[in-house]
């Protein structure tokens, strides 16, 4: 394993935990509930299928990633 890798999986492990440790808290993160999400409630619950939240964080992780790992 390169200690590059190692950096990049430490950095990830760290921001992981602040973000469970904030959802733990009940804080409410600024992204969710994009328009084009699917919610759908029932009688007895409901299912929520965050696919536009999905697209934008996927594309904002992919510039990220593609900036800080150009070699």
């Amino acid at each position: 394993m390169s200690p590059e890798l190692g950096r990049i999986v430490l950095v990830v492990g760290v921001v992981l935990v602040i973000v469970g440790g904030l959802a733990a808290l009940g804080v409410r993160l600024p992204f969710g509930r994009l328009p084009g999400d699917i919610a759908i409630e029932g009688e007895r619950g409901g299912i929520y299928i965050p696919i536009v939240t999905m697209l934008v964080l996927s594309v904002v992780l992919t510039v990220l990633l593609n900036l800080f790992l150009r070699r």
